[in-house]
């Protein structure tokens, strides 16, 4: 096998948002995270339950873009059946932001002022009861200021400072996880709740992850400190051998992977 490409790093990095979820319904958005789940069911989280993005559950190693009639069904999963699987917490979603802050409030509804949007996005969509009721994380092809900024212009997803502050038990199951992008993986400080470095990908140094977020982020060790570009971090860990195998041959033998990360 070749060296593995940034994009199958990414594809790694986001395969094991889902490890250890057992059965729960995998949401992934994108082609990376989408791959990324059908990675994980097909080595380390068998128990996965994934559909093919519309309301049929599939079984089997599927390759990204396979044609529904060579599909093998498991089931049929509507989308009232999505919202009970959501509202009981047995999903685990990864959406992608068009904006995050340092506390994991996404905004995918527009950008700039609310009445007068310099763009027009999807909309909140589902992303404040996602966030509420189960396991987030969020996949950024392009780790950039204009994506990882101080303050999001609209509050779809909810963050944890946010979450915080809600009256009563209304986000004991709020779970932000992980945040996977083209340069690093990132997650979340389980005291104050700002994102912090836990990994960059081969090739990518800490002062270029810090220069290319707007906000500060807290160290890999998690010690409550500022991330300087002169620090440490571990490493994303490299695809294996039969990982790659899977990813080039079965999953993803049209390479729809490059088209988010180019090689």
């Amino acid at each position: 096998m070749t060296t593995a490409t940034r994009a199958e790093i990414c594809v790694v990095a986001c395969a094991e948002a889902w490890r250890g979820d057992g059965e729960i319904l995998a949401s992934p958005m994108g082609a990376i995270p989408t791959i990324g789940a059908r990675l994980a069911r097909a080595t380390f989280a068998p128990d996965l339950v994934l559909t093919d993005g519309l309301a049929q559950v599939i079984d089997g190693d599927v390759a990204l873009g396979a044609p529904p009639d060579g599909l093998t069904v498991e089931g049929w999963l509507p989308y009232r059946a999505v919202l009970d699987l959501l509202a009981n917490g047995r999903r685990h979603v990864m959406m992608g932001p068009a904006q995050i802050d340092a506390y994991g409030n996404a905004n995918i509804s527009c950008v700039g002022e609310w009445d007068r949007p310099k763009r027009q996005l999807l909309g909140a969509r589902g992303a404040p009861g996602n966030t509420v009721n189960h396991a987030t994380s969020y996949w950024a092809p392009r780790h950039s200021p204009r994506v990882f900024t101080a303050h999001v212009d609209v509050v779809c997803g909810v963050g944890n400072d946010r979450a915080a502050a809600l009256p009563g038990p209304s986000a004991r199951f709020h779970d932000l996880r992980r945040v996977v992008t083209n340069l690093c993986v990132l997650d979340f400080d389980p005291h104050d709740g700002r994102m912090r470095l836990a990994s960059v990908h081969p090739g990518v140094t800490v002062a270029e992850v810090v220069e290319a977020t707007g906000f500060d982020l807290g160290g890999a060790e998690g010690t409550g400190e500022v991330l300087t570009g002169t620090a440490n971090a571990p490493t994303t860990r490299v695809p294996a051998p039969e990982e790659l195998r899977l990813i080039r041959q079965v999953l993803d033998p049209r390479s729809l992977r490059d088209r988010e990360v180019p090689a």
